[in-house]
């Protein structure tokens, strides 16, 4: 028989053009999906995705993390049943429940301008790190939009990066001066000397030491090292200057519909979370500063 995960992932990088991530993850659900139900994929019933559910549910699995498999298992019977290989589709009507309003976490002012104020720009690797960081505040992109950025991504005479989303999708950001700044003397005096004399034709923006670029892995540590240094209590995931940059821009009076194609978000309703904690925000200040709150 036909690898059918194969089949699916041939399916999903042609028809879909999702990202490398998005689609090692299905393929990685699909599989442990596989393991726990132990028979093969064409035979799955109703039932056993539905106690796959509430195996995961009574190991402690987040419902955001349960919906996510959920949803790689939803996408792959439905490709095995509009192919015919299956006689029909055992994930069609299951819920995987109420997901929570899980907001995202986010910088306050304070705690960007700290952040950012860390690393040692004197030194090459602090100036890369620095300038990393002021783009991804300046543009909200994705760590693995930034460290897949091409030097020919960038036109810093008018101030704009294109970032390629999920799905390989194009958009054009707006760049602010502090990042142009950086940015201009990163790749005309820092990045040079990062360049291996066997490595020259390197064309990632962001160098490692090795001249090659730069991992999503290896930004996780740099971001939560700066974290540390700058005495930032909150746990910082690699996404929480995007996340600062929303919640900000939305705090000073941005569209939802502005913010929402700055973000690469293909659905408003995914950009809308951010709008829980500007409101949030306003009832703490309202509470605060109200005589009858």
């Amino acid at each position: 028989m036909v690898d059918d995960v194969k089949l699916f992932l041939e399916y999903i990088t042609v028809e879909l053009g999702l990202s490398t991530n998005t689609k090692q993850a299905y393929v990685r659900d699909i599989e442990l999906f596989q393991e726990n139900a132990d028979k093969d994929l064409r035979q799955i019933k109703r039932s056993d995705i539905i106690s796959y559910m509430q195996y995961l549910k009574n190991k402690g699995y987040a419902p955001t993390s349960i919906a996510r498999r959920l949803a790689a298992l939803k996408s792959f019977y439905r490709f095995m049943n509009a192919e015919g290989y299956i006689p029909f589709d055992p994930a069609q009507v299951i819920e995987a429940g109420t997901k929570g309003t899980r907001l995202p976490r986010v910088l306050n002012l304070n705690e960007v301008e700290k952040l950012l104020a860390t690393p040692d720009t004197a030194t090459d690797e602090g100036y890369r790190d620095r300038t990393m960081l002021e783009l991804l505040y300046a543009t909200g992109m994705r760590v693995s939009e930034m460290v897949n950025l091409n030097v020919s991504n960038l036109n810093l005479n008018m101030k704009y990066v294109i970032a390629f989303g999920k799905g390989s999708k194009e958009r054009i950001i707006p760049l602010g001066k502090t990042a142009v700044s950086f940015l201009d003397t990163y790749i005309n005096v820092v990045r040079p000397r990062a360049l291996h004399a066997n490595n020259s034709e390197e064309r990632h923006l962001f160098l490692s030491v090795y001249g090659k670029g730069l991992t999503r892995q290896r930004f996780w540590q740099i971001i939560k090292d700066y974290g540390q240094k700058a005495g930032i209590r909150k746990e910082l995931s690699p996404h929480i200057l995007r996340h600062s940059f929303a919640t900000h821009l939305l705090d000073n009076g941005a569209d939802l519909r502005s913010v929402q194609e700055l973000l690469g978000h293909s659905d408003i309703s995914t950009t809308q979370i951010y709008t829980h904690l500007t409101n949030k925000r306003l009832r703490l200040i309202y509470d605060k500063a109200h005589p009858r709150a």
